[in-house]
């Protein structure tokens, strides 16, 4: 059909979130190796309008809560000249040790957090 296939905008959604750490100083392979995972456990995604094939696209995502062993980013994919909304939407991910055991998000992640609120670094384009 020329347009790109649903399940792609949640695989951008995850690219946003690892963007996301990496903007704020957090390499999620750190937080791996250091026992902690955030396995997903919700996703939404609207989608307004279809990109297409060899489309460019802009993806914002942001946080919309830190609770104590759970974190909701919000994502929003543009058209290359940030025009259109072409699809909007969120995942929520549980903070799990190594066991799956789910468990307090770490210090490593929740203080920079702060801190990049803190500074005024709300999201990534």
């Amino acid at each position: 059909m020329g347009i790109v296939y649903h399940t792609n905008y949640i695989r951008w959604f995850e690219t946003g979130r690892t963007e996301f750490f990496r903007n704020i100083g957090i390499a999620y392979r750190d937080v791996e190796s250091g026992g902690f995972n955030l396995p997903l456990t919700q996703a939404y995604c609207h989608y307004h309008l279809p990109a297409r094939y060899d489309d460019l696209v802009l993806l914002e995502t942001d946080i919309d809560f830190i609770k104590r062993a759970s974190i909701k980013f919000v994502h929003k994919i543009w058209d290359e000249e940030h025009k259109n909304l072409l699809a909007e939407g969120y995942t929520v991910h549980a903070c799990t040790d190594s066991f799956g055991k789910v468990i307090r998000i770490p210090a490593m992640i929740t203080d920079r957090l702060k801190t990049a609120f803190k500074d005024g670094e709300r999201h990534t384009p």
